[in-house]
């Protein structure tokens, strides 16, 4: 075969003949001689450097598989690139092939960046800190169901309740499960029946009714952002929520407090009455419009409510106060609103971002890198937080005591950070019984230290709080850092280790997850529902007017 010279070599040559002919004449331009060896020099630096084949022979670019160099780094096939000319890719989920070279040392670059490989590692790094990845779970085993469960389907809501209540009490014995912790459940057996039960049986029926904001306009950030993505979740359910409330063995009223204090308080006023006379009235229309509220005075419906208030805006109502379920943030006894084994402790979630609920949370550090005993920064309202100050506050160097933290510790430390930090995050109480504080401790593998007296704890139907948490009464607070340190560090090492346990147990996600927040706020309400007294009030004259 005939080689085939480029017309830029036959250029090339040509041009020099002419110089060497030139110069034997010695009649020599020395404009052109200039122009021409800035012209060579750069063709001499192009034939060097690989980037399209028109510097190459002819041949070189017959065949179809040979390469084709982009910045004389990025190896591409020509198929490939014809196909990008007529396709949009997507982001590559492999690795860039990486063509060297001369030289061996190089950078590897990829379509989305030109940093170097360190750093795009550590950006990488950083990302991922940001939001909690959650792992798919492993798949649950397949339940086969007994022909006694599909019975069960058919009954009326009120026998099918009586069968799962049965049934629990028949629990068989879990072992090895590996779904769940054992150690961090009052007892896993019963838990595992009920939760399969609630799976197969229950329905819930919304009620359409109110206008928004108050109703089915959720508020899904800040620190009472657990009502509001509960019903976020909840009206956007199918395999729960029913269209035919004859089927329904809950019923559901979708109101949200935050939105009530927003839509109907006069700031200033001091007087939330107004808010339990709203919901009063509101309770009155079902009972009128419905038969479902007359037909149990109550008993099988549920709101939640994670705001302070939630449980006083009930007050104007005495069926509603009685007999309806009630799941408050603000869980506390002495109040005599709240009624554990009817109702339900909250757990107070605080969400920074509603379109990422998990950014920002998790990733703890490893116990050797925690050389904080305890950790408070917080503002002094209540009665627990100015006593723990008193006590505490530039105290002793191990237990790190603030107010709102200073921005000179912060600069140097973040709040995040000393809760990472930590091995005991101490959560007292503020206005009210319960903190986000709670679960900020759990979200960042730090053992929560509660210091409430009266409050009952979330999910303490079903979880063990003492295996990942320590309770300490408030009269306790001067002798704080002798009860952390009388905890030996063989069990302190096995709370810390259940922490991270029972951290999915209080996750929301966009899309729930069996066992999370969501799930375990509606099973504490279904177990509750199968274990309350079923005598329930009757109050005659519950209907007031303003």
């Amino acid at each position: 075969m005939v080689t085939m010279k480029s017309p830029l070599r036959i250029f090339i040559e040509v041009s020099v003949k002419g110089l060497v002919r030139g110069l034997r004449r010695q009649r020599i331009r020395w404009r052109n001689l200039f122009l021409l060896g800035s012209i060579v020099t750069t063709i001499v630096i192009l034939l060097h450097t690989p980037t399209f084949s028109i510097f190459s022979d002819d041949e070189e670019t017959e065949s179809s598989s040979s390469p084709i160099y982009l910045n004389g780094s990025l190896h591409l096939n020509i198929q490939i690139v014809s196909e990008a000319k007529v396709e949009s890719f997507p982001s590559l989920t492999t690795t860039p092939v990486v063509k060297m070279n001369s030289s061996s040392e190089f950078k590897r670059v990829d379509e989305d960046t030109n940093l170097p490989r360190k750093r795009r590692k550590k950006k990488r790094r950083k990302k991922t800190r940001d939001d909690l990845i959650l792992t798919d779970p492993p798949p649950a085993p397949q339940h086969v169901v007994s022909s006694s469960e599909r019975r069960a389907l058919s009954l009326p809501p009120k026998e099918a309740l009586a069968f799962a209540k049965l049934e629990i009490q028949r629990a068989p014995q879990v072992v090895n499960d590996t779904e769940l912790f054992a150690p961090v459940f009052r007892n896993l057996s019963i838990f595992k029946r009920s939760y399969k039960l609630m799976e197969l049986i229950l329905k819930v029926y919304i009620y359409p009714d109110g206008e928004k904001p108050i109703f089915h306009q959720p508020h899904l950030n800040g620190i009472y952002a657990s009502e509001g993505w509960f019903m976020k979740l909840m009206e956007s359910n199918t395999q729960f929520v029913t269209k035919n409330p004859e089927k329904a063995h809950l019923f559901y009223m979708p109101y949200s407090v935050k939105q009530l204090q927003h839509a109907i308080f006069v700031p200033g006023s001091h007087n939330i009455k107004p808010l339990s006379i709203f919901i009063r009235d509101y309770v009155n229309m079902l009972s009128i419009k419905y038969p479902f509220w007359n037909r149990t005075h109550g008993s099988d419906h549920f709101l939640v409510a994670c705001h302070d208030w939630g449980p006083y805006t009930v007050n104007e109502h005495p069926e509603l106060r009685q007999n309806t379920i009630k799941a408050l943030c603000n869980a506390d006894l002495s109040d005599g609103i709240f009624v554990p084994g009817r109702d339900v402790s909250l757990p107070e979630t605080s969400i920074r971002n509603a379109g990422r609920p998990l950014r920002n949370i998790g990733n703890g550090n490893r116990v050797s890198q925690r050389p904080i005993l305890a950790f408070f920064a917080g503002n002094l309202h209540g009665r627990v937080r100015p006593q723990l100050l008193k006590h505490w506050r530039n105290k002793d160097d191990e237990m790190k005591i603030y107010g709102p933290l200073p921005h000179n510790i912060a600069r140097k430390m973040t709040y995040v950070q000393h809760m990472k930090s930590s091995k005991y995050c101490l959560c007292p109480m503020g206005y009210e019984v319960n903190s986000p504080r709670i679960v900020e401790a759990i979200y960042y593998e730090c053992v929560p230290v509660i210091i409430a007296d009266n409050f009952v704890l979330p999910f303490s139907e079903v979880l063990d709080w003492s295996a990942f948490s320590v309770v300490v009464p408030e009269k306790d607070i001067p002798r704080l850092k002798e009860i952390l340190l009388e905890i030996p560090m063989r069990r302190y090492l096995k709370m810390q280790s259940n922490v991270k346990m029972v951290q999915k147990h209080f996750l929301w996600s966009p899309k729930p997850r069996r066992y999370d927040v969501f799930h375990m706020i509606l099973h504490s309400i279904w177990f509750n529902l199968l274990h309350q007294n079923q005598t329930f009030n009757h109050v005659p004259s519950f209907r007031h007017h303003s």
